[in-house]
C-alpha cells in the first residue's frame, strides 16, 4: 500500500501513518486482517509490510482500510499491540478484493474520507492498494503415461486401469495429487496427458507413488501394482525410452513382488501454468447471462405460495436470491455490466409459448443494465408473461452457445457464464444434452440452480461430476464438463450459501478451457513477476 497527500496532524513535523486492513463480514462486523508498519514523518508513505488475504472467487470480499497517525510516544511499540483509540484517525477507504484483482495494473486508488472531521465529509488524500498473488512457481510438467502387460483383475473381461499419483510427505504418509481417466478393458493402456504443477509435486526429487488400479463402479478399486519414482526419475525414463516394473506388496513385511507389468513415459515436457487471476488481470472477462423458468409448476405469482411470489416487504424469492448472489460476484469481472437475460416456458404478450424470450420484453435487445436491471426485468416479466410450459433448456443453451461462438470469431477475450434457474423436470433431456455437448468446446459454463421441491435427478445427470461425461444422440462425448448444478434447498456448510458453493467450481472450469485451447494471459511475458 502507498498513500498521497495525507492530512498533516503533527505540529512540528508531518504525520506518522499506518494502515489497518479489515474484512467486512456479511453481518456488517469488521474483522482485522493486518497492519502495516509506521512510516515516520511522511504524507506520501510507501509501506513495505503486506497483508495476506485468502482470495475467494465465489464471494464478494469487501475490504476497509483505516489510516492512522501514530503518536510519537508509541513509535517503539509493536504495531500489533497498539490501541487504535490512542491514535489520530486520518481517513478510510473501501473496495471489494475483486475490484483490485481485475485491474490490469493490479492496483486501485481510493479516496480517503473522514466523516468525523469538522465540516462533514471531505477528501483526505488517496490510498493506493496493490494486490500480489503469492504463487511460488508457475512451473508444471505435462506427462503422458502408458503401461504394458498389466495383470488382469477381472474374471469375464480385461481390467479397466487408471493411475493415481501421490506425493510422499515428511511424516511418511502420502497425499493423492492427480489421477488419470479410466481406460476400459485394456491391459496395455495409454492415458491422456496429465499436468502436475510444482505446488503439487514439490521438487523434481520429491518421491511420488504411482498406483495402478482396476476401476470398479462401486468404488472398491483393486490395486494392480505400484511404483515409487520422482519427476527426475520420470525424465530419465522418458529420455532412455525405457519402462519400469510395477511391484505388489506381499504378506511378508518389507517384501514386494516384482510384476511383469511396466510403466512407460511417452511424453514429458515443462510448461508454464497460469492462474485464474493471471488471465483476469490481463484483460479476460466473465460475461454473465441468466435464464429464468416461467413454467406453470412455479405456481401463480400472485399467490404467496408461488416460487415467483414478489414479497411486498422486500424478502427475496429463490429466483431473486440466485440472480443476486451469482450476479453480485460475477459483475466485477465484466467491464460493461450489460447482461443477457431470458425467460423460458412462458406465454408472451403475442399469445405464443416461448422457450427463449427476452426478459425485458424487447423484441431485439436481450441485454439489461447490471444486476438491478435483471431484477427489474424479472419483476416486470411476471406481470406481462403467463406461466405455461413445458420445461425446455435446449433453446436457451443454444442461444448462449451462439453468443459464445460469435465471440470466438471476433477474438474478444470473454468467457460466458449462463445461470439457469428452474423448478422442474426437463422435457427435452436429450436435446439439452446435445446442446451442452456441442457447447463443451466453447468459452462457456452453465450453472443450474434448482428451486422448490421437485426431483432434480436429471440435473445431476447434466452435471457429470460423479458419472460419465455427457454423450450426444450421435455418440459425441463432451470435450469437458461445463455444467454445475445445485438445489437451493440443500444447506451448504460454512459461511457461504448454496449458490456461492456453485461458483467455487467456476475458476477451475475457466482454466480447463484456457488450458485445453492453449491460451495464455493477454499481457503475460516470460520472466514477469507473479503479481496479481
Amino acid at each position: 500500500m502507498s498513500a498521497s497527500n495525507l492530512l498533516d496532524l503533527d505540529v512540528t513535523s508531518k504525520s506518522d501513518p499506518m494502515v489497518v486492513v479489515y474484512a467486512k463480514k456479511s453481518d456488517g462486523k469488521l474483522e482485522e486482517l493486518g497492519r502495516t508498519e509506521v512510516i515516520l514523518n511522511s504524507l506520501n508513505p510507501v509501506w513495505i509490510e503486506k497483508v495476506s488475504i485468502a482470495y475467494q472467487f465465489e464471494m464478494v470480499q469487501p475490504l476497509i482500510f483505516h489510516v492512522y497517525d501514530v503518536d510519537t510516544k508509541y513509535h517503539n511499540v509493536p504495531v500489533k499491540t497498539l490501541n487504535l483509540r490512542d491514535q489520530e484517525f486520518l481517513g478510510k477507504g473501501s473496495c471489494g478484493l475483486s475490484e483490485i484483482v481485475t485491474k490490469q495494473t493490479r492496483s486501485l486508488t481510493l479516496n480517503l474520507m473522514n466523516k468525523n472531521w469538522h465540516g462533514g465529509m471531505r477528501k483526505f488524500g488517496t490510498l493506493t492498494v496493490r494486490a500480489e498473488e503469492t504463487i511460488a512457481s508457475r512451473s508444471a510438467v505435462e506427462i503422458k503415461f502408458r503401461c504394458s502387460h498389466l495383470e488382469n483383475k477381472d474374471l469375464f473381461s480385461k481390467s479397466d486401469p487408471f493411475l493415481r499419483i501421490s506425493r510422499i510427505v515428511e511424516s511418511g504418509g502420502s497425499i493423492p495429487i492427480c489421477k488419470t481417466e479410466v481406460v476400459d478393458n485394456n491391459l496395455n493402456p495409454t492415458w491422456k496427458p496429465v499436468c502436475l504443477s510444482m505446488q503439487q509435486f514439490g521438487s523434481k526429487d520429491t518421491p511420488l507413488v504411482f498406483e495402478c488400479f482396476d476401476f470398479n463402479s462401486n468404488g472398491d478399486h483393486v490395486l494392480i501394482g505400484k511404483i515409487q519414482k520422482s519427476v527426475a526419475d520420470l525424465e530419465k525414463l522418458y529420455k532412455e525410452r525405457s519402462g519400469v516394473n510395477f511391484v505388489f506388496p506381499t504378506s511378508r513385511q518389507g517384501h514386494e513382488k516384482v510384476l511383469k507389468g511396466q510403466l512407460f513415459v511417452d511424453q514429458l515436457f515443462e510448461k508454464e501454468q497460469f492462474s485464474f487471476l493471471d488471465y483476469i488481470s490481463s484483460g479476460y472477462e466473465l460475461n454473465f447471462m441468466v435464464a429464468v423458468d416461467f413454467t406453470g409448476s412455479n405456481g401463480d405469482p400472485r399467490s404467496p405460495d408461488s416460487l415467483h411470489y414478489i414479497d411486498p416487504y422486500g424478502r427475496l424469492n429463490s429466483y431473486q436470491q440466485a440472480i443476486r448472489e451469482v450476479g453480485e460476484v460475477i459483475q466485477f469481472y465484466d467491464d460493461d455490466k450489460r447482461f443477457p437475460a431470458w425467460g423460458f416456458g412462458g406465454r408472451t404478450t403475442n399469445g405464443t409459448v416461448s422457450h427463449c424470450f427476452n426478459l425485458n420484453g424487447s423484441a431485439s435487445d436481450f441485454e439489461v443494465e447490471g444486476v438491478e436491471g435483471i431484477m427489474g426485468a424479472y419483476a416486470t416479466a411476471l406481470h406481462n408473461v403467463s406461466l405455461a410450459g413445458p420445461t425446455l433448456f435446449g433453446q436457451v443453451v443454444n442461444k448462449a452457445a451462439e453468443i459464445a461462438s460469435r465471440s470466438l470469431s471476433s477474438s474478444n477475450n470473454k468467457y460466458y457464464v449462463l445461470l439457469i434457474i428452474t423448478d422442474g423436470i426437463l422435457t427435452d433431456l436429450q436435446e439439452t444434452k446435445d446442446a451442452l455437448v456441442r457447447a463443451s468446446n466453447l468459452p462457456l459454463s452453465v450453472l443450474i440452480v434448482g428451486v422448490g421441491n421437485a426431483d432434480f435427478k436429471q440435473m445431476e445427470i447434466l452435471d457429470a461430476d460423479s458419472g460419465p461425461r455427457l454423450e450426444s444422440s450421435t455418440g459425441r462425448i463432451a470435450t469437458r464438463d461445463i455444467v454445475q448444478f445445485v438445489a437451493m434447498r440443500e444447506v451448504h456448510s460454512g459461511q457461504i450459501s448454496v449458490v456461492q458453493g456453485l461458483l467455487e467450481e467456476l475458476p477451475g472450469q475457466f482454466l480447463s478451457y484456457m488450458r485445453s485451447m492453449d491460451m495464455k494471459p493477454l499481457t503475460f511475458h516470460a520472466g514477469q513477476p507473479s503479481t496479481s
